[in-house]
């Protein structure tokens, strides 16, 4: 027979150690994040600073918003929509090749195309 108090014992350790396991996986990097560049573009003055020239799949941009109100970095053909707070700022991999236009939700005057060449 087994003890009652041992297998509430175990349940109990696995519902504990379930999240973080669960959370460091969501938080994983690919195998080959470590290869690509980081970017970081700034939001201000109601405009986005100078964009990458030499951005390629697997490689990152930062968007940081230092304006007092919220922007967006949206995606023409939808392929990515970050909405950053004021203060705040998003990462967006790079997971396709070519020129994406892009806009601000809330202030359509801001716009930018990505030329993202490939791996």
């Amino acid at each position: 027979m087994t003890n009652p108090t041992r297998i509430a014992a175990v349940l109990a350790a696995a519902l504990i150690a379930a999240p973080v396991i669960l959370a460091s996986s969501a938080f994983a990097q690919p195998a080959d994040a470590s290869n690509g560049r980081e970017y970081t573009v700034t939001l201000g003055a109601m405009d986005y600073s100078a964009l990458p020239s030499a951005a390629k799949v697997g490689d990152t941009i930062e968007w940081v918003n230092h304006d007092t109100v919220i922007h967006s970095v949206t995606a023409r053909d939808h392929s990515f929509d970050l909405r950053i707070m004021p203060g705040k700022s998003a990462k967006l991999p790079l997971t396709q090749a070519g020129k994406i236009p892009f806009y601000c939700l809330f202030h359509p005057t801001m716009r930018g195309t990505l030329n993202v060449a490939p791996k």
